[in-house]
C-alpha cells in the first residue's frame, strides 16, 4: 500500500511539474538566439573601434548606424581625414569582384596600414586585397587570408629580427638562419636530435613549429635553448576514423613525475654561426610568466642590453617558488647571479605579464614582488644584488609595467585596487623611480585599456564598464585630456530589448571578503515568478569568471539562457588574480575547492535581491570551469541540482606539470586525490552533463574518463556528449554544445520540455 502511494504522489508530482513549467517553443529558441553576438553586433555603434597607431599618427575604426568610416588622425597637426577615400575603394572593390559595394558598410573592419607605400591591405572572405590610397589601385593578392596573415608573420613558424632581415627557425631539431631578402638559408646548429632540439615549443599542453628564441636589438644574436625531453613520458590521443586510426604522441610531463623538461641555455652568434653555451646547469622549464616559457611568442624572462653583450635571465625552479636574476656574457657564457626571491607559494612577475627590467645604462634592475602582500615594483643595484628602494607601495598592486622611460626615470604601469569601487578596474599611473610623483593619467571611472605613441607624447584611452559602454580618448603624455574621438553607442541594440548586466557586489564565504560579479536576468520579468539560478563558472586560479571586465555588448550566451527562464550568475570568487597575494592564494594546496563556499554564498546573498529559486541551482563551465563545475556537484550535491561540465581537468595528476605545480605545489606536498572529482563522484545526486573532446591536447580526455569510470562504479546516472574531433575548445561543434547546454538547463532545472534539437547559426553544418 505504501508502494502505491508513493508512486501516485511522484506521478501528482511529475504531472504538476509540467502543468506549472510549459514547454518552450522554436519560438522561444529564436528570440533567446537574438541574444548571441552575431545577431546583436551589427546594432552596437562604436564612436572609435580599434586605434593603431603608425609612426606618430593613428587610425581607427568609427562605426554609427549611417555606416563605417576609416579615420586617420595626426595628435600634433590635430587633423582627422578619412585614411582613404571609401568611395573609390568601393568601386573599385565593385568592379573586381563583380559585386555591389557600399561604400559605408565595405565589407571589412580591419586593415594594415602601411603609411611608407601609402597602400592598404585587407581580406574579404577567404581572398586578400592590397589597395594604394594615392593611385586607387586595388590589386587581387594570390594568398589567401591565411597566408597573407603568415606572410606578415614572416611564416608562423618564423622568428623575425627586430631589423626585418633575418629569420630564424627549426629544421630536424635544429636552428636555422634566412636571409629574408635573398632567401638563402644558412644552418646554425649541428646536435639538434628528436627530443634534444633548439629551440623547440612543448609544454606539455602548448605545441608549436615555432621557434622560441628572444633576438638581440642589434639583430645579431639569439638567446635561446636546447630543449632535453628524452626522458619524459608520452601522452597519447588516438583519431576518429574509418579504418586504422592514428595514434599521436607528445611528451606531456605530469605532476609528480620524475623528470620535467629541461633546457641547456645558448646564445647563438647568427651572423657568424657559432653557438656558446651558458655555464649553468640546465635549468627546468619553468618562467615567471602562466605555464608556459613564452611572453607572445619570444622566449620569456629574458631581457638584452643594446649592443648584444649581455643580458638578464631569470631561472624559476620547478615549484616555482624560487626565482634567480642573472647576468649571462653573451660572448664567454659567463653568467653571475645577482639574486634570489624565495617565496611560500608560487612566485609572479605580474598580471598575465612579465614585470622586472634590466636597465644595463645604469647597472639597476626594475623589480616586481608580492612581499608585503601587494604586486609592486622595487629597484635593485645589477651589481650588488640589493635594493634600492621599494618604488610603489599601498594595498593595491601593479597589474602590468608598460613603460621604462630611463632618461627621465619614470615608469608607466596599470593599476588595480587603488581607486575607489571595483578592484578590478584597470587604471594608467606613473610615477619616478624614487617612488616619489606617483600621478594617475586616466581618472575616469571604469577600465581603462591604454596604448603609447611611438613618439611617447601622446596615449589613447578607452574606458568602460560592464554596464556603461566604453568611451575613446586622446590625451598627452601627462594624462591631459585633448579629444574625444568616440563613444560606443548601444541605443539601436536597447531598441531590440536588450539590456546591459547588473553589477554585484558580495561577501565572500569567509563572512568578511568582498567579491564581486555580473547577474543577466530576462529581459521580460514576470511579476511574482521565482527563477532557477544557472551560475557560470572559471575559478583560475590564473582567470575569473568574468574575465574582462570591461563593456561587452555579448559576452557568450549569458543573456540568451537568461532569456530562456534564467537568472544566469558569474562571481568572482576567492583565489583569483588581481587582488592582494593572500586573496590569490586562499586555495593554494587546495584547488579542489574551486571557489564553490563562495559561489554557494553570493548567490544566497543574491537571493535576498533576485526573485531566485534558491532550490533550483544549476552550474556550467568549460575547462577549470568543468573541474568546477563536476566538483559542485559532487561536494555539494543538497545545493547544485543541474551541472554542464565541459573539457574539465577533473584530476591534476592527469593534466599537464606546470599548472598544478605552481597553484597546486608539488605532489608530494599537496593531496592530490582528495581533490580529484572521481574522489566524490559517488557522492552526485543532481543531473550531470559532461562534455568532452577526444582529440583534446590541453586537457586529455582521460581526464573525464577517470569521472566516467567512478559514476559507473557507483551506478550514478549521467549524461555524455563527446565530441571525436574536437581538441579543448570544441570549435565548429560550440553551437551543437550551446544547444545541448539549453536543452539541459530548460528540462532539468525548469522541467519543461523543449524544442526538438533546434538550430542554432552553425549547428547542422557540415563539420569537419
Amino acid at each position: 500500500m505504501k508502494k502505491s502511494i508513493l508512486t501516485i504522489g511522484a506521478i501528482l508530482t511529475v504531472f504538476t511539474l509540467k502543468a506549472q513549467n510549459k514547454a518552450l517553443t522554436e519560438a522561444d529558441y529564436a528570440r533567446a538566439e537574438q541574444f548571441l553576438g552575431y545577431n546583436i553586433e551589427s546594432f552596437v555603434d562604436e564612436g572609435a573601434s580599434r586605434p593603431i597607431w603608425v609612426v606618430n599618427q593613428f587610425w581607427y575604426l568609427s562605426k554609427t548606424d549611417k555606416g563605417n568610416q576609416f579615420l586617420l588622425l595626426d595628435p600634433a597637426s590635430k587633423t582627422k581625414v578619412p585614411l582613404f577615400d571609401h568611395q573609390q575603394l568601393a568601386a573599385a572593390l565593385g568592379k573586381a569582384t563583380g559585386k555591389t559595394v557600399d561604400a559605408a558598410k565595405l565589407p571589412f573592419q580591419n586593415l594594415a596600414y602601411d603609411s611608407k607605400t601609402e597602400t592598404i591591405r585587407f581580406a574579404t572572405g577567404e581572398q586578400a586585397w592590397s589597395y594604394n590610397i594615392k593611385t586607387n589601385a586595388l590589386t587581387e593578392s594570390k594568398e589567401n587570408r591565411r597566408e597573407q596573415t603568415r606572410g606578415r608573420m614572416g611564416g608562423l613558424s618564423e622568428s623575425i629580427s627586430p631589423d626585418g632581415k633575418k629569420a630564424i627557425f627549426i629544421k630536424d631539431w635544429n636552428l636555422w638562419v634566412k636571409d629574408v631578402a635573398s632567401q638563402k638559408e644558412t644552418q646554425l646548429t649541428f646536435d639538434g636530435v628528436k627530443d634534444y632540439g633548439y629551440a623547440t615549443d612543448n609544454a606539455g599542453w602548448t605545441t608549436s613549429a615555432r621557434a622560441v628564441v628572444k633576438w638581440s636589438p642589434d639583430s645579431k644574436k639569439v638567446a635561446t635553448y636546447q630543449q632535453d625531453e628524452r626522458h619524459l613520458k608520452d601522452m597519447y590521443l588516438v583519431t576518429t576514423n574509418v579504418g586504422s586510426p592514428t595514434l599521436k604522441a607528445w611528451k606531456y610531463p605530469l605532476p609528480g613525475d620524475k623528470e620535467i623538461a629541461k633546457l641547456r641555455r645558448v646564445v647563438i652568434d647568427v651572423e657568424n654561426a657559432k653557438v656558446v653555451n651558458l655555464q649553468i646547469p640546465l635549468d627546468e622549464h619553468r618562467s615567471s610568466l602562466s605555464d608556459d616559457i613564452k611572453d607572445g611568442g619570444e622566449l620569456a624572462d629574458v631581457d638584452w642590453n643594446a649592443d648584444g653583450s649581455e643580458f638578464a635571465f631569470l631561472s624559476t625552479s620547478r615549484d616555482h617558488k624560487i626565482s634567480k636574476l642573472q647576468i649571462a656574457n653573451a660572448t664567454t657564457g659567463a653568467v653571475r647571479d645577482v639574486f634570489t626571491e624565495t617565496v611560500k607559494t608560487h612566485f609572479e612577475s605580474g598580471v598575465r605579464s612579465i614585470n622586472w627590467r634590466y636597465l644595463p645604462k645604469t647597472n639597476e634592475i626594475l623589480w616586481y614582488s608580492e612581499r608585503d602582500n601587494w604586486g609592486h615594483l622595487y629597484l635593485y643595484d645589477a651589481k650588488t644584488g640589493k635594493v634600492k628602494n621599494q618604488i610603489t607601495k599601498g594595498n593595491w598592486l601593479v597589474g602590468r609595467l608598460l613603460q621604462v622611460d630611463e632618461k627621465n626615470r619614470q615608469l608607466y604601469f596599470t593599476g588595480y585596487g587603488r581607486e575607489q569601487g571595483n578592484p578590478y578596474f584597470s587604471y594608467l599611473y606613473k610615477i619616478g623611480f624614487d617612488g616619489k610623483g606617483l600621478a594617475l593619467l586616466t581618472p575616469d571611472l571604469g577600465n581603462h585599456q591604454t596604448s603609447f605613441s611611438p613618439d611617447f607624447k601622446f596615449i589613447i584611452d578607452t574606458y568602460s564598464q560592464p554596464n556603461v559602454p566604453s568611451v575613446t580618448v586622446l590625451r598627452d603624455i601627462k594624462g591631459k585630456k585633448i579629444e574625444e574621438l568616440g563613444r560606443t553607442d548601444v541605443s539601436r541594440l536597447q531598441g531590440k530589448g536588450w539590456k546591459a548586466p547588473d553589477v554585484v557586489k558580495l561577501v565572500a564565504a569567509d563572512g568578511t571578503t568582498d567579491i564581486y560579479g555580473l547577474v543577466f536576468t530576462p529581459t521580460k520579468m514576470e511579476v511574482g515568478k521565482k527563477y532557477p539560478v544557472v551560475d557560470y563558472i572559471y575559478p583560475g586560479p590564473q582567470g575569473g569568471s568574468v574575465g574582462n571586465w570591461s563593456f561587452s555588448a555579448t559576452r557568450g550566451d549569458h543573456q540568451a539562457l537568461a532569456e530562456l527562464g534564467f537568472i544566469v550568475v558569474l562571481i568572482e570568487g576567492t583565489s583569483n588574480p588581481m587582488r592582494s597575494k593572500s586573496y590569490h592564494d586562499m586555495n593554494y594546496g587546495n584547488m579542489g575547492e574551486n571557489t564553490l563556499p563562495d559561489q554557494i554564498a553570493g548567490i544566497k546573498q543574491l537571493a535576498e535581491k533576485y526573485p531566485i529559486d534558491i532550490d533550483k541551482v544549476g552550474m556550467w563551465g568549460h575547462s577549470g570551469g568543468g573541474f568546477a563545475t563536476a566538483a559542485a556537484l559532487f561536494r555539494y550535491p543538497d545545493f547544485f541540482k543541474v551541472g554542464v561540465s565541459q573539457a574539465g581537468n577533473h584530476d591534476n595528476r592527469n593534466y599537464e606539470d606546470d599548472w598544478g605545480e605552481r597553484y597546486n605545489g608539488l605532489l608530494e606536498n599537496s593531496d592530490y586525490e582528495a581533490q580529484a572529482n572521481q574522489t566524490h563522484a559517488k557522492n552526485l545526486k543532481g543531473k550531470l552533463m559532461l562534455a568532452h573532446g577526444m582529440m583534446d591536447n590541453n586537457v586529455p580526455p582521460y581526464n573525464v574518463y577517470l569521472v566516467i569510470d567512478a559514476l559507473n562504479k557507483a551506478n550514478k546516472d549521467y549524461d555524455l556528449v563527446l565530441f571525436p574531433h574536437s581538441s579543448h575548445g570544441f570549435g565548429a561543434y560550440n553551437p551543437y554544445m550551446m544547444r545541448r547546454r539549453w536543452d539541459y538547463f530548460v528540462k532539468h532545472l525548469q522541467g519543461a520540455e523543449t524544442p526538438k534539437e533546434y538550430n542554432l547559426r552553425g549547428a547542422n553544418q557540415e563539420q569537419r
